[in-house]
C-alpha cells in the first residue's frame, strides 16, 4: 500500500473543484460524533470505578455468585470500552483523517491494516464478546430471568455469530478477489537486486 502513496506524493496535486471539495470536506462533520464517543468513554470509566468501589466495599457480604456477577459486569464495561476505542480510532482513521501515529510505540497493531471491512468484522467480534458476557451472567443466575428471556438472548447471540461469519466471508471475498494485484509490489522487489548485481 506504500507504493501508490509514494507515487502520488511525487506528482503535483491538482486543485479540486468546488463541489467535490465540499463533498470531501463534509467528512469532518463526523468529528463531533467521535468526540461524543470520547465523552461516553469517560462515562464508562466513571461507571467502572463505581462498580469496583461497590465490589470492594461489599466484598465481605457478597457470596461467590454475586462477586462473579459483579466481575462479569466489570468485564462487560471493559468490552464496551474496547468497542468504543475501535470505533473512535478506527472510524476516524478510516472515514475522517489519518492520525499520523506511524512509528509511535503505542500505535495499535490493528491500525496498520484497518479499513471499513476489517472494522466491521472487529466490531462484530466485540459485540459477540459482549453478548457472551451477558449470556454467562444469565446462565449463572437463571432464576432471575424467564425462559422466554433466556431463549431470546440465545437467539440474539446466534444472530451476532451468524452476522460476524457473513461479514468475515464478505470481507475475505472482496479482499482476495484479485490476489495478484495485492501481491504485485512484493513480487517486483526481489527482482531488482540481481539486475543491479549483473551491472
Amino acid at each position: 500500500m506504500s507504493a501508490p502513496r509514494s507515487a502520488s506524493a511525487g506528482n503535483p496535486r491538482r486543485p479540486m473543484r468546488p463541489i467535490p471539495s465540499l463533498i470531501f470536506m463534509s467528512r469532518w462533520l463526523q468529528l463531533p460524533l467521535y468526540l461524543g464517543l470520547i465523552v461516553a468513554q469517560a462515562v464508562y470509566v466513571v461507571l467502572f470505578v463505581k462498580e469496583v468501589w461497590h465490589l470492594v466495599t461489599a466484598s465481605m457480604t457478597l457470596d461467590e455468585t454475586n462477586v462473579m456477577l459483579v466481575v462479569l459486569g466489570l468485564i462487560d464495561v471493559v468490552m464496551i470500552s474496547n468497542l468504543l476505542i475501535m470505533v473512535i480510532i478506527g472510524g476516524y482513521e478510516t472515514f475522517v483523517s489519518r492520525l499520523g501515529v506511524e512509528g509511535h510505540p503505542d500505535e495499535p497493531e490493528w491500525l496498520d491494516h484497518v479499513n471499513a471491512g476489517v472494522l466491521k468484522v472487529k466490531l462484530s467480534m466485540a459485540l459477540i464478546s459482549i453478548s457472551s458476557i451477558h449470556l454467562l451472567k444469565t446462565f449463572i443466575s437463571p432464576d432471575q430471568n424467564t425462559t422466554h428471556t433466556i431463549m431470546w438472548q440465545v437467539i440474539i447471540h446466534l444472530a451476532f455469530l451468524l452476522s460476524a461469519v457473513v461479514m468475515a466471508l464478505v470481507d475475505r471475498l472482496t479482499t482476495h478477489t484479485h490476489p495478484a494485484h495485492f501481491h504485485e509490489p512484493a513480487r517486483e522487489q526481489p527482482v531488482s537486486p540481481p539486475l543491479k548485481a549483473q551491472d
